[in-house]
């Protein structure tokens, strides 16, 4: 099963990307694709749509569009599910420790790691990120 993770631009920005990839393949994860993003204003609206009325939104855009994140394409058995808890808890605060979360993030908002949550968000992000011929080679 395929899943998405994002490694936020916080987190890239700090030069915790090669940590927090050697946390999710030491838990077991294999990377099928990955994709360094610079978002646009648009394709963040767009991927973040689903939370378009929330008070967080609009933050969440703008911090989605102020760096670089690394986008992957994630595979092992249950993989939504578990890397839901390899990562933690969104507020690192509340997260478990060894949880990436813990470990790498800032703030409730500065969380380092998106996840998808559920499998079909999953099956849309990984095809918003990774669309058309790359989707298909990852079966």
């Amino acid at each position: 099963m395929l899943t998405l993770a994002i490694i936020k631009p916080d987190a890239v920005r700090a030069g915790k990307t090669g940590k927090i990839l050697a946390h999710l393949e030491g838990a077991g994860f294999q990377i099928r694709a990955a994709r360094l993003v610079q978002l646009t204003t648009a394709q963040a609206e767009a991927f973040y749509a689903v939370h378009r009325e929330r008070p967080f939104y609009r933050p969440l855009v703008a911090f989605m569009t102020s760096g670089p994140g690394l986008a992957l394409a994630l595979e092992r058995d249950d993989a939504v599910t578990r890397l839901r808890e390899v990562i933690g808890a969104t507020d690192p605060a509340d997260a478990k420790p060894g949880t990436v979360r813990k470990l790498y993030a800032e703030s409730k908002e500065r969380n380092a790691i998106h996840a998808s949550d559920s499998p079909e968000n999953a099956a849309r992000e990984v095809a918003f990120f990774f669309p058309g011929r790359e989707l298909g080679e990852l079966g």
